[in-house]
């Protein structure tokens, strides 16, 4: 993969007062991806009262943070994670099981890592 090639992407539905985002990371994450992410991702949250979320996020091609991103996705994480109720996340590297197990200290809800997309979404569904 090339080294200019990153960003985050972002889907969102609603069902009711439920909220299902779709996240896929590229690459080596920068600041300025976290500054397009976040307003669409606080967009999506606006409203949600309750732990409600349920979010799958594709880890698959994800290669890393730079440092000020990451800081931006431990900001992001702390000032939203109590609207989360359950994130699944989906990769095939050792490090990002690792980075969800970490990264479930600062929200409220669960988070559980799959190397399948089929056992991720059947977890968010159940």
């Amino acid at each position: 993969m090339s080294e200019d090639r990153h960003g985050l992407y972002i889907g969102v539905e609603r069902q009711g007062e439920a909220v299902f985002l779709f996240l896929k990371a590229i690459g080596r994450l920068t600041h300025a991806d976290y500054d397009e992410i976040t307003p669409m991702i606080e967009a999506a949250l606006a409203g949600v009262t309750h732990p409600r979320v349920h979010a799958l996020v594709d880890a698959t091609e994800l290669e890393g943070w730079e440092p000020r991103a990451l800081w931006d996705d431990f900001r992001l994480g702390l000032r939203h994670g109590p609207a989360f109720e359950k994130i699944a996340i989906w990769g095939d590297r050792r490090w990002q099981e690792w980075a969800a197990r970490l990264g479930s200290w600062f929200v409220s809800g669960d988070v559980s890592y799959f190397t399948s997309r089929d056992e991720a979404v059947r977890w968010l569904m159940k």
